[in-house]
């Protein structure tokens, strides 16, 4: 896949999750499938209740590991076009945080693709989650289930 046909970003924004889905397939015909995953902020982690959550990043940084992950995923799968949009900055529950749409010719390459991306991102992109709850500010720290997954594309290719 060529550089040009990736959208890496970091924003603070909402995104449109139809509008970049549009936006890859638009004037293409050699597109068999996309594959997207929306992660989404919760109103509780850890069986506590959860009113908002920050994200903060290095800026270029964080930039560049995630295209470092979209560069390893097309040189393990045919890849037609990635987009990755993290947002950053306060989040309430239910609003959009990540989004990941990967476009292949063929459904599988597209779905493993995808959750590569997301399982990478989860363990290798420099993002720090605080959360707002009704005992107080938390750091979250990394969850075991976020390495294991990103572990078993070890190996993988």
């Amino acid at each position: 896949m060529k550089a040009d046909a990736m959208k890496v970003v970091v924003q603070s924004e909402p995104f449109d999750l139809g509008a970049e889905v549009a936006a890859i397939s638009q004037q293409r015909t050699d597109i068999g499938a996309i594959a997207s995953f929306v992660g989404l902020a919760r109103d509780s982690n850890d069986g506590s209740g959860v009113q908002a959550m920050t994200l903060e990043h290095y800026p270029g940084m964080t930039e560049k590991a995630l295209v470092t992950l979209v560069d390893e995923a097309c040189t393990r799968w045919a890849l037609l076009d990635v987009t990755v949009i993290h947002r950053v900055g306060r989040l309430l529950p239910g609003d959009p945080i990540v989004l990941v749409a990967v476009a292949s010719s063929h459904r599988g390459e597209a779905f493993a693709a995808c959750e590569f991306i997301m399982d990478a991102l989860k363990t290798r992109a420099p993002f720090w989650k605080k959360e707002e709850t009704p005992e107080g500010e938390r750091w979250v720290d990394a969850r075991v289930s976020d390495a294991e997954a990103a572990e078993r594309w070890d190996g993988i290719e």
